[in-house]
């Protein structure tokens, strides 16, 4: 709401969006508006046929699907009126609130700078896809790039550039682009360098000039994921394409939001060339702002105050400054997959992956894809430690490790990445989880790249200070918020063993050195269990090889014993516990009440039991949260704790409007209704819900055992 009140005086762009109780009642009332006149108004103007666009998807024929298309929508009304233009309300924010300095307190521990330019149009510009070409090399990560230069001033830790396209950032009004760069401490006092940073990489493109190369490199990369995408969720899927009628010409509403059709020059550097110092917006957010901003914003109360761009950078950023070395384009992406040949089965077919290997050093499952037929693997290792769960201290030290080991990886791995190569490493409560998917050509490369930083780990103390001072930050933030909170403290009831995240963040403030973490992540890489799974485009033979790399580039012993990986549970006692816990920002009212259930795992069927009280989203929904307006986070949720099955229904509420004891109370009502209303389900009814949660099993409907009882 803060940028659109930055449009000048009348533009859409500039209204509150939600609506409120001053909005649509006070204000109308004061100023003698009927607010339902308004609103049959506006329906009458704009509900109309022509305006709309339909896509429906469905495994019926076209003729049947055509006939209900028919029924049900050829009754909405048709007022032929022309479409409204706002061709008249081009350039809303070319005014002089606009290139300032707004200094914001946000609620979370954060510092973020955020540069915003308000282009001309840019959608009709689709089959080029300019803000697209530029926010690619904005947003890169690899050798050359900002955050690459950033990092190593330890001023950033991460960047995300270019346009959302969603109404807000694209209408036929103007395009936005922006970029949001995540400060670190010490770049939140260099702030103004960091912007400065931003511009002479964009001066360097300006001058550069659109390059062919980087525009076929996207283009190919973005061919590949259309051509290979995975299946998407149908209500997405029409939602998107619905959307993209209203976008493109009919040839390309399957295509006209993904793909690059067409390379013209001109039109990418007409739009770099309106980035530049004197037509930037910059929003700089950050706790450390409390006490500078004495203005609120109306609608939400955001504290924010403006200020003019220092004067010796506004002159510097005005004049024909300097270019920085340290940036330039990317290197030819050696990670794009060219070879989408289907291997051929090296050992039988299988419906379930297989241990192919097993040492006492690790074990190997496979399962080689014989369902999709397309040319992309998965991998998973999970190396298994039992130094992690010894202290609290070495859990810390753990995150540290693997948040490190993420930051190390973001500049080589970031070619794989936008090359449709995914990874992740995970901190797990017993090990570093690896996982790695995309296209089988170059993905042994990524994975390779991953054990090799693995096995080579080291840190600056610039780095460590730096991730370790963010850790404090998301830490911090998961003990403020009541729902994490509450994630925290049950786990710490139901899991024996488990350090709570007060312990965790008491033993980061201590403080913890360099040395402790390289001697933790020497001790941890020299002892280990390593569990891997190799699943799709890949031999039994290739799939060995990624176990067999792991295990020789670390060199590790096996472990003296087995070890679980998975917390012992408690199984709780019949009867109601209850466990109240002060929420720790005493200045947010918000509170998160939790009801949960352990349900003892006998069988298959009580799984699929535990499945079907899903259904009781809408109802649990419209009892809570429509009927008794307790709060709007309302859901119900089946539960695996290591291994073992619950379930819960969560409120998140507010203790100025309903105590915990009341909303406990209504959970508990709202369980009784539905349970009354399970036990009156006809068999017809209660078949037609039972066989929903069977093809979530990946079973047939026939397969699903009935269990009204």
């Amino acid at each position: 709401m803060l940028f659109g009140s930055l449009a000048r005086p009348g533009h859409p762009m500039g209204k509150f969006f939600w609506g409120n109780a001053e909005t649509l009642k006070h204000e109308p009332k004061k100023n003698n508006i009927d607010t339902h006149a308004r609103l049959r108004e506006f329906w009458m103007r704009y509900y109309s046929a022509h305006y709309m666009t339909l896509v429906v998807q469905s495994k019926e024929t076209l003729d049947t699907l055509e006939k209900w298309v028919t029924e049900i929508f050829s009754q909405i009304p048709n007022n032929g009126l022309p479409r409204p233009n706002f061709g008249h309300l081009t350039d809303p924010f070319d005014t002089p609130a606009f290139n300032k300095l707004y200094r914001v307190v946000p609620i979370r521990k954060i510092h973020a700078l955020t540069i915003t330019w308000a282009l001309p149009p840019q959608q009709q510009h689709y089959r080029v896809k300019p803000l697209h070409y530029i926010s690619w090399l904005v947003g890169h990560e690899g050798k050359g790039s900002i955050l690459s230069f950033l990092r190593k001033k330890c001023w950033a830790l991460a960047l995300f550039g270019g346009n959302g396209e969603t109404g807000f950032e694209q209408n036929s009004t103007y395009s936005v682009f922006s970029i949001s760069i995540t400060l670190t401490d010490e770049g939140y006092e260099h702030f103004y360098e960091v912007a400065y940073t931003v511009f002479q990489y964009l001066k360097m493109l300006q001058k550069l000039g659109p390059e062919k190369r980087i525009f076929e490199e996207i283009q190919k990369i973005e061919d590949n994921e259309f051509h290979y995408q995975e299946q998407t969720d149908p209500v997405e899927y029409v939602e998107n394409m619905c959307e993209n009628m209203q976008l493109y010409p009919l040839q390309d509403i399957l295509t006209g939001d993904q793909l690059l059709f067409e390379y013209k020059p001109e039109v990418i550097g007409e739009a770099l060339n309106q980035l530049v110092p004197q037509k930037a917006n910059l929003v700089l957010l950050s706790g450390a702002n409390e006490g500078k901003c004495d203005l609120k914003e109306k609608w939400f109360g955001t504290q924010y105050s403006i200020e003019d761009i220092e004067n010796s950078w506004a002159e510097l950023w005005n004049s024909n400054f300097e270019l920085n070395p340290d940036l330039h384009l990317p290197a030819e992406n050696k990670y794009i997959a060219t070879d989408f040949t289907l291997k051929a089965f090296d050992c039988p077919e299988t419906e379930y992956p297989v241990k192919i290997v097993n040492t006492p050093q690790g074990c190997l499952w496979y399962k080689k894809d014989n369902k999709f037929k397309i040319p992309k693997a998965y991998i998973r290792f999970h190396l298994i430690s039992p130094l992690i769960q010894k202290s609290a201290a070495n859990v810390v030290l753990f995150d540290i490790f693997v948040n490190i080991l993420t930051h190390n990886l973001a500049e080589p791995a970031y070619e794989a990445d936008v090359a449709q190569l995914e990874y992740k490493l995970v901190a797990g409560e017993h090990g570093l989880i690896i996982r790695v998917k995309g296209f089988n050509h170059k993905l042994p490369l990524l994975f390779q790249l991953i054990i090799d930083y693995l096995a080579e780990f080291n840190s600056t103390p610039a780095v460590f200070t730096m991730i370790t001072e963010q850790l404090k930050k998301t830490y911090f933030n998961i003990l403020i918020k009541p729902e994490t909170l509450a994630k925290d403290v049950r786990l710490l009831i139901l899991e024996y063993a488990r350090w709570s995240m007060i312990d965790k963040y008491q033993a980061l403030m201590d403080g913890l050195s360099l040395e402790s973490l390289l001697n933790f992540v020497k001790e941890f890489k020299s002892q280990l269990f390593v569990e891997g799974l190799v699943q799709g485009n890949v031999t039994s033979t290739e799939s060995m090889d990624f176990l067999k790399y792991v295990v020789d580039k670390l060199n590790f012993k096996p472990l003296e014993q087995e070890m679980p990986v998975q917390f012992q549970v408690v199984e709780l006692p019949s009867g109601h516990h209850l466990c109240k816990v002060k929420a720790l920002n005493k200045g947010d009212a918000n509170s998160e009440v939790t009801v949960y259930y352990q349900v003892s795992w006998r069988s298959w069927a009580d799984g699929q039991y535990v499945e079907l009280q899903m259904h009781m989203e809408e109802p649990c929904f419209d009892f809570l949260r429509t009927k008794q307006t307790l709060g709007y986070h309302v859901y119900p949720t089946c539960r695996n704790t290591s291994g073992i099955l619950g379930f819960s229904v969560t409120v998140g509420t507010q203790a100025t409007k309903y105590n915990s004891e009341v909303v406990d109370k209504k959970i508990e009502e709202f369980l009784s209704s539905f349970e009354e209303k399970i036990e009156n389900l006809t068999e017809e009814a209660f078949n037609t819900q039972v066989t929903v949660p069977a093809w979530s099993f990946g079973l047939w409907p026939t397969q699903a055992p009935r269990y009204k009882s």
